[in-house]
């Protein structure tokens, strides 16, 4: 369910707001849906890292990754293919801490209300 929510929120919430946008959405999921820490990590972590690689090689095949392999020889990478993983990592890693802070925000708030 938090794998789904992601990664279609994401999608199209993209289209009209900056990239950072999956940490905000990532945060509230978790922190609303996320089960277990594991689930809170690791579904983030996969459905950003999907979403931005399926967008990156959207946009790169058509073009023949002129860009990816400018921005490769840029950065001092040779493969082109390696820029569009590090772009997915980058997002998945960023959505995954996001999640896991979204997990423990709640868990640290509903502790705080039955201690009270």
């Amino acid at each position: 369910m938090v794998f789904l929510v992601i990664l279609i929120a994401s999608f199209f919430l993209q289209m009209i707001l900056p990239w950072w946008v999956i940490i905000i959405l990532s945060f509230a999921t978790c922190g609303l849906i996320g089960k277990t820490a594991k689930i809170s990590f690791w579904h983030p972590f996969l459905a950003i890292s999907i979403l931005w690689l399926g967008m990156a090689l959207f946009k790169s095949l058509p073009n023949s990754n002129v860009l990816a392999a400018r921005v490769a020889e840029m950065i001092g990478v040779k493969l082109w293919y390696l820029v569009l993983l590090i772009t997915a990592l980058l997002g998945g890693i960023a959505a995954a801490i996001s999640g896991i802070c979204g997990y423990h925000f709640r868990k640290a708030v509903i502790a705080k209300k039955t201690n009270a």
